[in-house]
């Protein structure tokens, strides 16, 4: 089906204006905030995955970036910590699954967002749970490998633990992201 099939629904960050400088600007952004998300974290007892911001970062700034921006800023995270920049958390190669996993995420949810829009916390809910569901897929995956798991050990090490806090952070970004909309919409109405 062609993309003209679908509605364009703006993102936030559509407002801004110079295009080009913005989506840069906006994606070395995104990058940046993924990575002090990373710095913040704890470890629940004998799991070997750390407790993160990530997956709030990524998805909310997936909805508020939309795909090509927010996929751009997660592929920019991923290949910069490749390189050598000490800004993932200290877990180490068994959470990289997670973070490919962020890429992955950041461009269906930006997808999702310009086709369903975000302007209501049921279309923010929707796009965060496909999200979540996309980095415990590849974050079990890459436990399952680089440790030696099974499937079910994967799950419930790597997902069954988190399910909590990401529901407390897709409620939270239910919340925001309607209510940044609200703001904008005021405004733009000057």
């Amino acid at each position: 089906m062609s993309s003209a099939a679908y509605p364009h629904h703006r993102v936030l960050t559509d407002v801004l204006p110079g295009e080009r400088v913005r989506d840069v600007v906006l994606s070395v952004g995104f990058a940046v905030a993924i990575a002090v998300s990373a710095q913040l974290f704890f470890y629940l007892p004998g799991n070997p995955v750390p407790v993160t911001g990530q997956t709030f970062a990524v998805l909310v700034g997936a909805i508020v970036l939309g795909r090509t921006r927010a996929a751009a800023g997660a592929l920019l995270y991923l290949a910069v910590g490749a390189a050598g920049v000490p800004w993932f958390t200290a877990a180490g190669p068994h959470t990289l699954g997670y973070i490919v996993g962020f890429v992955v995420a950041a461009a269906v949810v930006g997808a999702m967002v310009r086709r369903l829009g975000s302007r209501t916390p049921l279309q923010v809910i929707g796009a965060m749970a496909v999200g979540n569901l996309l980095i415990w897929a590849f974050g079990a995956a890459g436990l399952a490998l680089v440790l030696g798991l099974s499937a079910t050990e994967a799950v419930a090490t790597g997902v069954v633990p988190f399910l909590f806090g990401d529901a407390v952070k897709l409620l939270a970004a239910a919340a925001a992201v309607p209510a940044a909309w609200k703001l904008v919409d005021r405004v733009e109405r000057r």
